[in-house]
């Protein structure tokens, strides 16, 4: 009877987990930590309002008896364009009342203020010029011109890119776009719009072939993957799940690629990489264990995501009552210290500090995890935590030995996020060409942001080359780092 009725505690416990988690879930800050741009998501104008009324944000000056605060002004880059608007006196006033004289000017006192320009429509006409001769009227040459991202459309690079960077950037339906385009006068249909976007995503995938071949040639990288919906899959349910793989590196030239797929399949990492990479950080998925077998590539683990499974347990516990979840993310946030501390070191400066500071806290955790583990309930949140940490313990403490290696895929979830932020707007891609123009699309618009260049400045850069490059060679100039420097 007491064996019976411990079992049925244990899996009230269990229950009991489950209930608060799925309340803190609900009702609870989605993230570990709420970003303080995410805190007003829905009434910034009223929130910053409140907080002219706080001290927060705030330049402290130093007066003889007090302190006094004040606001950050908003700088304005120089390099932006500058329209005087002049204020002058009346001519009246340009006399001396004094002794007559005429005033002369001595200066201006300036304040600058940011304008700007809604979006402006324009025709690019792009007109051939012909010749005859005057003798014979038997030779005729028309000039040529360079080749178009999509040939006899109306659409210019400009505003493919516009399109795309809309969508793809800042998560605009195209629906959306064709109400915005109508409100400045241009009818634009949003099955054209539709059908540009998996034009231009077809123009690209060589563009894309040349990234994953960079990819491919690096030491270190990162992957992941996340759920799309594809409506019109061959020998698929509507309402199945189709996958977007994400591969990218964040080293001195960054790039993320992303890959459709059908299928969460082993086939899709293996085909991705080669033996050229040293080192994989992912999340604990095995479906990436076949290629790094093959490849002998070094699998590193993810020590964010084992801090969301304590986090986890936290968030199931009773309110108020503390528990080994707070230890451990206690020595995990120790571990993140000491990297936010070294981040901008050379990695064998970086491997020396991780040796001497973060080693030891590792060992810490090891002694603390092999005793938490025979005293918990495997089926439980914090079991299901400890078990996490220590099938993943090889991989989770590889880091410290390579200044090189990241301690976590971070980089990488920053990277698809956008795609999932989209997919709450469109909800499912309509076609199998759909889901790969917006993998390639979105591929080109995250590298570009990782190399800090404008998306919208560097697709238009590459709707307007790649037409009319004909080597793989070429593609060297399409990349970030070079169209910053062109």
């Amino acid at each position: 009877m007491r064996e019976k009725i411990a079992q049925k505690d244990s899996y009230v416990q269990i229950l009991e987990e489950k209930l608060r988690l799925m309340l803190a879930k609900t009702f609870s800050p989605s993230s570990e930590k709420v970003s303080p741009d995410q805190r007003g998501l829905f009434n910034e104008a009223e929130d910053e309002v409140a907080q002219d009324l706080e001290a927060e944000d705030t330049e402290t000056t130093v007066v003889a008896s007090h302190q006094r605060s004040k606001k950050p002004r908003v700088s304005i880059p120089d390099e932006l364009p500058r329209e005087d608007i002049i204020h002058d006196i009346p001519e009246a006033d340009k006399v001396c009342p004094h002794d007559g004289h005429v005033l002369e000017m001595i200066g201006s006192d300036d304040h600058e203020q940011l304008d700007i320009i809604p979006a402006q429509i324009k025709v690019l006409r792009h007109r051939r010029l012909k010749y005859a001769c005057p003798c014979c009227d038997q030779h005729i040459v028309t000039a040529s011109k360079p080749n178009q991202a999509i040939e006899k459309s109306i659409a210019s690079a400009g505003l493919l890119a516009f399109v795309a960077t809309q969508k793809y950037c800042n998560a605009l339906p195209l629906y959306r776009q064709t109400e915005m385009f109508k409100r400045i006068g241009i009818e634009l249909n949003r099955t054209n719009l539709a059908n540009w976007m998996i034009k231009v995503g077809k123009l690209v995938e060589p563009l894309l072939e040349h990234y994953i071949a960079h990819l491919q040639q690096q030491n270190v990288l990162h992957m992941d993957e996340t759920t799309l919906q594809v409506l019109d899959e061959p020998g698929k349910a509507a309402q199945s799940k189709s996958y977007m793989w994400l591969m990218a590196c964040f080293d001195l030239h960054p790039v993320v690629a992303y890959h459709y797929s059908p299928s969460r399949s082993q086939d899709i990492p293996l085909g991705l990489l080669s033996d050229k990479t040293q080192a994989l950080m992912i999340d604990g998925y095995n479906g990436y264990q076949p290629a790094c077998e093959r490849y002998a590539i070094e699998r590193l683990g993810c020590w964010a995501h084992a801090r969301r499974k304590f986090i986890d347990a936290q968030k199931a516990l009773p309110k108020g009552k503390a528990g080994k979840a707070d230890q451990a993310i206690a020595f995990i946030q120790a571990l993140y210290r000491i990297e936010t501390k070294i981040k901008d070191e050379p990695p064998d400066k970086r491997r020396a500090i991780r040796q001497q500071d973060a080693k030891p806290i590792i060992e810490k955790i090891k002694v603390w995890l092999d005793k938490s583990v025979l005293h918990m309930l495997p089926s439980s949140k914090m079991g299901e935590a400890l078990t996490y940490l220590q099938n993943q313990w090889m991989r989770l403490t590889a880091y410290i030995e390579n200044g090189a290696y990241p301690i976590d895929n971070n980089p990488a979830e920053r990277a698809i996020r956008p795609f999932t932020i989209g997919r709450k707007n469109w909800m499912f891609a309509k076609s199998q060409a759909g889901a790969r123009a917006s993998a390639n699309l979105y591929s080109l618009i995250e590298t570009a942001k990782a190399n800090n260049v404008n998306p919208y400045h560097y697709l238009k850069y590459v709707f307007s080359r790649l037409p009319n490059m004909t080597t793989k060679d070429d593609m060297n100039e399409l990349m970030p780092w070079q169209f910053e420097n062109s």
